[in-house]
């Protein structure tokens, strides 16, 4: 993606150089668990992190964080890079519909964190907290997709990630989230599962509108790398990874499938009236 030269975001926290605490001592299958229930705003999936965290036991460690490298401090520029065009794409279209878009913090960090949702490991992968409207992320994650689950990686991988948290924040503000939270009162633990899958796969839809309106910064194969990204953490690639079965009914961030469609869906058409995914899932 060419993003060297573009403005950079202000809104940035980098934790990197100063966080750290429990990190898992050679991932194991505990760890990959985690990951993989969070991936992608797993907001829901938080739930259970700590008690499987608790399972790993004696796996962990204090450690402190290393100081950040030429190549750390590359990708926290890349990273400024993007949330700006996120700025710049979301201010614009909310203005369009009348609206006023309210920038969210990112925050890099390492090993563990504080939020404003409970504390968090880097095993929870890259996730939107909506009480203090601010994303998460541990980089490391990008090669764990990578290496461990197939994923081609690069950087528009990483930019795909980011637009997707960004995506429950527009969620957030939109009044999406509380009333898919409010829906899921009272309702089977598949229906509820459903309506995540809905939520989940809207998010998706909004990174693709993103992309559509950033396609002048986009370089050859950019699109693979994110469509890559996404079949890689379906739900039912990483049941049939993890487990050896697929169960649709445990569903909570839809299938390798529906979560290329979406962002498809939204890269060709460019129009949030489109991220129909409640109607359609």
């Amino acid at each position: 993606m060419k993003w060297r030269g573009s403005r950079e975001s202000d809104n940035v926290e980098d934790r990197r150089s100063v966080s750290g605490g429990k990190i898992a001592v050679g991932g194991g299958v505990i760890g990959i668990i985690i990951l993989l229930l969070n991936v992608f705003g797993g907001e829901n999936a938080k739930l259970i992190t700590p008690v499987l965290e608790q399972m790993q036991g004696g796996q962990t460690q204090t450690e402190a964080a290393a100081p950040l490298s030429k190549e750390d401090e590359e990708m926290g520029h890349f990273v400024k890079s993007i949330l700006a065009k996120t700025e710049d794409t979301w201010g614009k279209i909310f203005s369009e519909h009348g609206m006023t878009y309210k920038n969210p913090k990112l925050v890099l960090f390492r090993g563990s964190v504080q939020t404003a949702c409970g504390g968090a490991s880097s095993a929870s992968g890259p996730f939107y907290c909506p009480a203090d409207q601010k994303v998460y992320m541990d980089l490391d994650f990008f090669e764990e997709l990578k290496t461990k689950f197939g994923a081609k990686g690069g950087d528009f991988a990483i930019a795909y990630v980011i637009a997707h948290e960004i995506g429950h924040h527009i969620q957030t503000l939109l009044g999406t989230s509380a009333k898919m939270h409010q829906e899921q009162e009272g309702k089977s633990q598949a229906e509820a599962n459903k309506l995540s899958v809905a939520l989940e796969l809207q998010a998706d839809f909004y990174a693709g509108v993103w992309a559509h309106d950033n396609q002048q910064y986009l370089d050859e194969g950019d699109i693979e790398e994110a469509l890559s990204a996404a079949n890689a953490v379906g739900d039912d690639a990483i049941q049939s990874k993890m487990q050896g079965q697929i169960v649709p009914d445990s569903f909570t961030h839809g299938t390798s499938e529906q979560r290329m469609y979406w962002f498809k869906k939204g890269f060709k058409t460019g129009d949030i009236k489109q991220g129909t995914t409640f109607e359609e899932i």
